[in-house]
């Protein structure tokens, strides 16, 4: 039996027909209005994603005199804090102790003494750049070794800091060198810059390796500062401080802690190295020789007193051990003047 009849339209076209080409015609404007729609979805999606990826650009905090992280000289301290990211659009990592406790409680103090592998350095002739350049290499090495195996029984992310030794003048994000010390410290780059001819300048010539290689281990505690999270609380503290007196207060506490640093690597690698007694004693009139002066005014004491200075590198040598270096959780506050 045939089944009903469905009238024509008017030009011809079976009612059923036309429906069908009308409901054929429906989709395919639906399924390009879909696909624009998920196009623009995407396109919104990928925008959305670049920006978190990049962010505002960070800001670059010098220290006290706003020409990035200095450390001083044998003729006396030069009047900067470490530089480095802060503020809001610092980058976030996880698992790095933030605020208050990444001063006073650092999971970092509780890994016990640094077991770098052997460490033998290379002859140094202090004439020749290319043998500067090699050094300070082979100590970086040794460096990145032993502060790797720290962060990691902290349980904290840690990668080494970039390292730029230079002979010609340039630009880093925090400052351009050469710099009033030879050496400093840039958080933004991560990195460590050191001047190979500048650096024998300052030191007048010497010839002793141990003060090159403490000055290196020094700028690298400037950079385990950042990696286990303190820089960014000091900075956002330091900035706090209304007078030169009380931020300078803070930069003491950090550049102490950094000789302390310097001192704990020097000495887990005083056998292979090696380093005598002799050469301690060379470490410790050094730290002597950079440390503020008697004389100086208030607003320019950065880097601690001449004992300080001293007793901050020993404490580390013997100790050889984070914890050994924590200037932020004092009973006695002269110890950091």
């Amino acid at each position: 039996m045939s089944g009903p009849l469905v009238p024509d339209t008017p030009d011809g076209v079976s009612r059923l027909e036309h429906a069908r080409r009308t409901h054929r015609t429906h989709r395919r404007v639906l399924g390009a209005v879909c696909g624009l729609l998920v196009a623009l979805l995407a396109l919104s999606l990928l925008a959305w994603s670049t920006a978190r990826e990049e962010g505002p650009a960070s800001e670059t905090v010098a220290g006290a005199s706003g020409n990035g992280d200095d450390s001083p000289g044998p003729d006396g301290a030069v009047l900067d804090a470490p530089t480095g990211r802060s503020g809001p659009y610092a980058p976030e990592v996880p698992d790095r102790p933030v605020g208050e406790t990444a001063l006073v409680a650092n999971p970092l103090y509780d890994t016990g003494r640094l077991s770098p592998l052997p460490c033998p350095v290379p002859e140094l002739d202090v004439d020749v750049p290319g043998s500067m350049e090699h050094f300070l290499h082979m100590v970086a090495d040794c460096l990145d070794d032993a502060w790797q195996t720290q962060f990691e029984r902290a349980g904290i992310p840690f990668d080494p800091p970039n390292r730029v030794f230079w002979t010609e003048p340039g630009e880093s994000p925090c400052r351009s060198y050469p710099s009033a010390a030879g050496a400093f410290y840039c958080r933004a780059s991560g990195a460590i810059y050191i001047g190979t001819e500048d650096v024998v300048d300052k030191w007048n010539g010497s010839e002793d390796s141990v003060v090159y290689a403490s000055l290196l281990a020094h700028e690298y505690g400037h950079h385990v500062q950042g990696e286990s999270g303190l820089l960014e609380y000091y900075h956002d503290q330091r900035r706090l401080e209304e007078t030169d007196i009380g931020r300078n207060a803070w930069t003491r506490r950090s550049e102490l802690q950094a000789n302390c640093l310097a001192g704990a690597f020097l000495g887990s690698v005083r056998v292979s190295y090696p380093l005598s007694d002799d050469d301690l004693e060379t470490l410790l009139d050094d730290a002597a020789a950079t440390a503020d002066r008697e004389e100086g005014a208030e607003e320019e004491r950065t880097h601690g007193s001449i004992e300080n200075s001293v007793t901050w590198t020993r404490e580390g040598w013997e100790g050889q051990s984070p914890g050994s270096c924590n200037t932020w959780d004092l009973e006695d506050d002269s110890l950091v003047d």
